[in-house]
């Protein structure tokens, strides 16, 4: 068995596609109306279709999954999250564990919460 990707959910496509794709450099593989693939296999799913399919209420901002990326380059990760075009809402700033590893957590245009770390 292999996993294909991972889904979020998201309320805007358009809005989301951008914010992939200017932060993280995500391109579009598969726009299939309310559902698109991005490279590195993340999936935005539209809300509405998704709450129609599961039949159960979306609670952003749950915490209960995260979306972690690896960048060598940390600190100018973070000037680019502070000139983007939108504010950006941060669970903690850059910091660093006692092992060494910089990291900030922040959340996208949906509140689905996005990790940041340097390579390990």
């Amino acid at each position: 068995m292999k996993l294909k990707n991972v889904l979020i959910v998201v309320n805007d496509i358009e809005r989301s596609k951008a914010f992939y794709r200017d932060l993280f450099g995500l391109d579009v593989v598969l726009d299939n109306d309310g559902n698109v693939i991005l490279t590195e296999g993340l999936v935005l799913q539209d809300a509405a279709i998704w709450k129609d399919f599961i039949k159960k209420e979306i609670l952003p901002g749950n915490h209960a999954t995260e979306l972690y990326f690896e960048e060598k380059d940390i600190e100018s990760f973070v000037k680019k999250l502070e000139h983007y075009k939108e504010p950006i809402q941060y669970v903690h700033p850059l910091m660093e564990h006692t092992w060494g590893q910089k990291v900030i957590r922040f959340y996208d245009p949906d509140g689905n919460l996005i990790e940041v770390g340097t390579p390990m």
